[in-house]
């Protein structure tokens, strides 16, 4: 009996850990395995940690995000190179299957500031938690210069539509 516990705990326990900062919630409403999941953190670990290491690109400047092996990469850019060559560290990570940017350039008057997006990006994630027919624990809600991107994964294109 004690042994059963402990197995039933551990999955438990490792589901957590492999969610990064999800919830068990998150996990069991993922449609995606423990092992896809872990292995797409993997992938999103190793390429922010190619960001960190390299000299051209802005690390705080990109998200990055890996579904299935296909990543996708959001932010902003100071110049052509740094876009560029975060596709090419991106692409480089064992596991990618493909390479999806949303990348808007820099703007020297923010006419969007910080402050703007995060209040945005919280008003459209309240408003996807509060609707009954859409897995909001599966969409991610990443603002940039106050445009909206939503990533994830979800069952149907009517929950697509719907977010």
């Amino acid at each position: 009996m004690c042994m059963n516990f402990r197995v039933v705990l551990g999955f438990f326990i490792t589901g957590f850990l492999l969610s990064g900062c999800g919830t068990l919630y998150k996990i069991a409403k993922d449609e995606r395995n423990v092992a896809t999941q872990y292995s797409d953190e993997q992938i999103t670990m190793a390429i922010r940690q190619k960001f960190v290491d390299d000299k051209v690109v802005d690390y705080l400047d990109i998200s990055t995000y890996c579904y299935r092996g296909n990543v996708y990469l959001v932010g902003e850019y100071e110049n052509p190179e740094q876009k560029e060559r975060a596709i090419e560290l991106a692409k480089e990570v064992d596991g990618v299957a493909s390479v999806t940017e949303y990348f808007l350039p820099k703007e020297s008057k923010d006419f969007c500031g910080s402050t703007d997006s995060m209040s945005l990006g919280a008003k459209v994630k309240a408003k996807l938690l509060g609707d009954a027919d859409i897995e909001s624990t599966n969409i991610e809600v990443k603002t940039v210069q106050c445009h909206v991107v939503l990533l994830g994964l979800v069952d149907e294109s009517k929950e697509v539509k719907e977010a």
